[in-house]
């Protein structure tokens, strides 16, 4: 209760500016909060999902592939399931690309919402806090050049430590807020890193299977591929002849 108190008479000899820097921190804490749901729930397992999808792909099953995509609503799920849609109409690179450049746009800039704002909270906590202070010196020296001049050590002194509680406030609410901004940034980069990853092996698997479409166009297998070039070759030579 002692403590409370402490606090409370902290917050009240702060000043005006000590409210401002109490709705930054209300602001920031809801930015928090919401940034922490939204990153938990954008993980996953992506090496897990790859190994379900990717049996599918190679077997030229595109409706299976997206079903295993559509379990979750994660960031990686719906840029793979973009991506396979895309693969639908052709296997190459350029339109899978597109397909998934697209489906990138619509989660990454979600998934950094509202993130950029933290540091700038911050510096504004910090302002307000020295805004305050210059305010309070201001006021204390008005106050002491018409005092007595055996109270005005005093007063001054007073006045001075009143001054310094909105800075001391800004920085509190400052620095964990800097912290936390690293820490969820991290994170989201983390997710961001992990969405590319697989995204481009999906691209590279699709170029792949264009690649074997392309090797075996026409023809059951590539032993008759190689049979037919073989023929004709061996035609050529007897027209030359």
């Amino acid at each position: 209760m002692t403590s409370l108190a402490a606090y409370l008479n902290f917050f009240q000899a702060g000043g005006f500016f000590m409210y401002p820097i109490l709705l930054v921190l209300a602001v920031a804490t809801a930015i928090v909060v919401e940034r922490i749901v939204v990153i938990a729930r954008s993980g996953t397992n992506g090496e897990r999902l790859w190994s379900q999808i990717a049996p599918p792909l190679q077997g030229r099953r595109m409706d299976e592939a997206v079903r295993h995509c559509t379990l979750a609503r994660t960031p990686l799920h719906r840029v793979l399931a973009g991506g396979i849609r895309g693969m639908k109409g052709s296997f190459r690179r350029e339109d899978v690309q597109g397909s998934v450049d697209e489906a990138m746009m619509q989660v990454i800039p979600r998934l950094e919402a509202r993130l950029t704002y933290l540091p700038n909270l911050a510096n504004v906590a910090t302002l307000l806090g020295l805004l305050g202070t210059i305010v309070g010196l201001i006021q204390a020296f008005t106050a002491v050049s018409v005092a007595d001049p055996s109270q005005k050590a005093a007063l001054l002194a007073k006045g001075i430590s009143v001054a310094m509680n909105t800075t001391a406030f800004g920085l509190i609410v400052a620095v964990p807020l800097m912290l936390v901004y690293g820490f969820l940034q991290s994170r989201t980069n983390r997710v961001i890193d992990t969405v590319e990853e697989y995204s481009l092996r999906l691209v590279n698997l699709a170029g792949q299977l264009a690649r074997e479409d392309a090797s075996s166009d026409g023809y059951p297998n590539g032993a008759e591929l190689h049979q037919r070039r073989a023929v004709g070759m061996v035609k050529g030579v007897a027209h030359g002849k």
